[in-house]
């Protein structure tokens, strides 16, 4: 319990004058329904505190409760998903910290392997986590078939609990694995369009694979990180066709997110993975604000934010 205390603590802090985590500059411009989530953030705590995997790509800069707390307030959001990020491995240590801090209005999103034990995982449940993250792309993994084990492995531990299975990987992948994930016996939640790039289109190869899973209804799809998908910013126009087509395909399996606090995994040549890397900034009232256009409906928006969040995490 002492643990957890200070655990908590360390993430309840004042945000202080130089937080680096970006906070929104566009106010929100239409009215966000009660009850609405943002389902993919993370939180990046203390370095003394939390320690970083050896075998992380990047170093974050830290992202604390209170500035999203801080976030939240500004776009309307009354629940949250709280996503654990590669750098800190299968130790989920910072994010249940962040979801007991957080309480009723959070669930949370582990990693875990074969190693992770029975009572490891039935305190993760207790604590609000709902799912299990494959992350295939942040860790270069783009072989179908050391995904499909990934997944198959994944698929067994969260069978237990009713947990679903939330994977970031690119359309390549899915395309490969769209058998194995149509047939999986959990639920598949794919991050940030399916790793869809804007520049390529509604034809891009693997896209169809995509959309088929999202119309049968078994997978969800997160519009969400769009900024991960083009270059065109701030509004990211060309990403609308992308997120319209998921939209009509199945209304019901879409849920949006800010990817808040826009962690750069990306390679940089002379940067080291214990080298700060920047987090990068995004203005996400912006950003939400694109959610009009994607999904000009006011009912359709309520599903998106509200519904299918509550359903899928169990709010």
């Amino acid at each position: 319990m002492r643990a957890a205390a200070a655990g908590a603590a360390a993430l309840a802090r004042t945000v202080v004058a130089d937080a680096k985590a970006a906070q929104p500059a566009t106010a929100v411009a239409f009215d966000v329904p009660a009850g609405a989530c943002d389902c993919h953030t993370h939180i990046f705590g203390d370095a003394a505190r939390y320690a970083f995997a050896a075998t992380r790509v990047y170093t974050p800069e830290p992202a604390l409760v209170d500035e999203m707390r801080q976030l939240h307030r500004a776009l309307h959001m009354d629940r949250v998903v709280v996503v654990q990020p590669s750098v800190y491995g299968t130790d989920n240590t910072c994010t249940v910290d962040a979801l007991r801090q957080l309480g009723a209005r959070a669930r949370g999103i582990a990693v875990v392997d074969d190693k992770t034990s029975d009572a490891a995982l039935d305190d993760l449940h207790r604590a609000g986590v709902r799912g299990i993250r494959i992350n295939l792309e942040t860790a270069g993994i783009t072989d179908p078939s050391a995904a499909r084990q990934r997944l198959q492995n994944a698929i067994a531990l969260a069978q237990r609990r009713r947990w679903h299975i939330q994977v970031n990987t690119r359309l390549t992948v899915i395309d490969a694995l769209h058998e194995q994930l149509a047939a999986s016996p959990v639920t598949i939640v794919v991050d940030h369009f399916g790793g869809a790039q804007a520049a390529a289109g509604v034809a891009q190869p693997g896209f169809n694979a995509l959309i088929d899973l999202v119309r049968s209804g078994r997978a969800y799809v997160k519009i969400s990180g769009a900024y991960r998908s083009s270059r065109q910013a701030p509004d990211f126009p060309d990403v609308a066709p992308l997120a319209k087509a998921l939209i009509a395909a199945n209304p019901r399996r879409i849920v949006w997110g800010t990817d808040w606090p826009h962690p750069d995994s990306t390679p940089v040549r002379g940067r080291a993975a214990t080298d700060i890397a920047p987090l990068l900034r995004v203005d996400d009232g912006r950003l939400l604000n694109q959610l009009v256009v994607w999904a000009p409906e006011r009912e359709q928006r309520r599903r998106i934010l509200v519904d299918n969040a509550a359903e899928l995490y169990g709010f």
